[in-house]
C-alpha cells in the first residue's frame, strides 16, 4: 500500500512525463514544418517513449492500492529561435525531470517504501541515459556550427544517435 506522500508524488511525476510527452510533441511539430524530418521522428519516437514512461506510473500507483490521477497540463513551448535552442531546452527540461525522479526516489527512502525504490531505480537508470543523448546531441549541434550540409547530415542521422552509458553498461 502506497503512503499518501508517495502517491501525491508519482502522481505529480505522472503529469511531469505527460508534459514531457508534451514537449516533445511540440518539437516535433516545429521541426516537421521546418523541414528536420529525421529531427521530427526523433521527437515523436521520443513522445512516445515518455508517454511509456507515464504509464508505467500509472499502472505501478494503481496496482500497489493507490490512484492514478489524470491532470491537466501546462502547455509546452512551441516556437524556438533554432533547432540548437530546441536542444538546449530538450537537456533543461531533461535535468530538471532527474532532479524529481532523485526528490522521489528520496520520499521512496524517508518512507520506508522499498517496492517504490526499487521501481524507480529504472527511471533512475533511464534519466542518466535521457541526459547524455540530449548532451551528445548538443555536443554535436556545437560542432556543426552554422554549416548548412552538417546540419543536413545530423537532420538525417539524429535517429541513429545513442549513447553507451555507464548505466546501461553491466561491467562491475
Amino acid at each position: 500500500m502506497l503512503s499518501k506522500r508517495i502517491e501525491k508524488a508519482l502522481n505529480d511525476q505522472i503529469r511531469i512525463e505527460a508534459e514531457s510527452s508534451q514537449i516533445y510533441l511540440a518539437m516535433a511539430c516545429w521541426a516537421e514544418v521546418k523541414g528536420l524530418e529525421g529531427v521530427a521522428g526523433f521527437m515523436y519516437s521520443q513522445s512516445d517513449e515518455e508517454r511509456e514512461h507515464m504509464l508505467k506510473l500509472i499502472k505501478f500507483v494503481n496496482e500497489r492500492g493507490g490512484h492514478a490521477h489524470i491532470s491537466a497540463l501546462k502547455a509546452p513551448n512551441v516556437t524556438f529561435k533554432s533547432f540548437k535552442e530546441m536542444f538546449e531546452k530538450l537537456f533543461e527540461h531533461e535535468v530538471f525531470v532527474s532532479e524529481s525522479i532523485n526528490n522521489l526516489v528520496h520520499i521512496s527512502l524517508e518512507e520506508k517504501d522499498y517496492a517504490t525504490h526499487n521501481f524507480l531505480q529504472w527511471y533512475v537508470s533511464e534519466q542518466i541515459e535521457e541526459e547524455a543523448v540530449a548532451r551528445t546531441i548538443l555536443d554535436k549541434i556545437n560542432m556543426i556550427g552554422n554549416d548548412k550540409g552538417g546540419l543536413y547530415l545530423f537532420d538525417r542521422d539524429i535517429e541513429q544517435i545513442t549513447v553507451n552509458t555507464a548505466a546501461s553498461n553491466n561491467l562491475p
